[in-house]
């Protein structure tokens, strides 16, 4: 199976209950997605983050920059498309944004994924304001569950 087919089994028979916020693990095709979540349904999830875990073999040639720039071409199911802010070879890390933020009155939403050497991805919300000095807080983002599954395997790629 593939890790979209996986996540989204998993995602459908997922049910957490209480407060605060749940994980829950999913593997396939090479790679171990997390989904941190505070509520999830039979459809969607109301999701604090997304992580991805390469467990199988890196593709030859595969680097920092290429999957930076292969995710921000494939995913497309978020609010807004991501696109590459910063890639740093020296500290193997890759960010990429919200191309352009949602505005909600004085606070703008965006979209950050962290790539780590070749080997992880993290997916997260943040809220920002215009305000100089002003410091980001991370937020829930719901997403389907089909969404959600989807995302994953454009990242892992």
């Amino acid at each position: 199976m593939t890790l979209n087919e996986t996540l989204l089994q998993k995602l459908s028979e997922w049910r957490p209950t209480g407060d605060g916020r749940h994980v829950l693990t999913a593997s396939a095709a090479g790679w171990t997605a997390t989904v941190t979540a505070a509520k999830a349904d039979s459809v969607a999830s109301l999701v604090w983050e997304l992580g991805l875990s390469r467990t199988g073999a890196t593709p030859a040639g595969l680097t920092l920059r290429a999957w930076a720039d292969q995710a921000a071409k494939r995913v497309t199911g978020l609010l807004e498309p991501l696109a590459v802010h910063e890639v740093d070879e020296t500290r193997g890390e890759a960010v990429l944004r919200s191309t352009t933020p949602a505005q909600r009155g004085a606070q703008l939403l965006y979209y950050e994924l962290r790539l780590q050497q070749t080997a992880a991805a993290t997916l997260a919300r943040y809220q920002a304001s215009h305000i100089p000095g002003s410091h980001r807080e991370q937020v829930s983002f719901g997403l389907t569950h089909e969404v959600l599954a989807r995302v994953a395997e454009d990242i892992a790629g």
